[in-house]
């Protein structure tokens, strides 16, 4: 591992290194959907996110309290994703169908 992704804490690790395994798809196979490699991407990180906001077990945990149910975590993670849509830098597109012209 180089010394710059040993000096990024595990989140901004672990969010480099996702981007980084798509643009090794599209390069290893060119013929590949962008679209399919970043659903694909997205799949397995929802995947490992559920596994890891499973609740401990006890119903009067106030750290899983949030997440105790399939319901509430469905709702906590749709508000991640909501805002880490609209933190990212892509989330508006000069080609968006409503983007003004001038």
């Amino acid at each position: 591992m180089n010394q710059q992704m040993e000096q990024m804490d595990a989140y901004d690790q672990a969010a480099s290194e996702a981007v980084e395994l798509g643009n090794r798809l599209a390069e290893a196979d060119q013929e590949a959907s962008l679209w399919d490699i970043a659903d694909g991407l997205l799949a397995g990180a929802i995947q490992y996110w559920l596994y890891s906001r499973q609740p401990c077990g006890d119903p009067r945990c106030e750290d899983c309290a949030p997440i105790s149910t399939a319901e509430q975590r469905l709702e906590v993670l749709h508000q991640l994703v909501d805002e880490l849509a609209r933190e990212s830098e892509y989330f508006h597109a000069p080609t968006d169908a409503n983007a003004g012209r001038a």
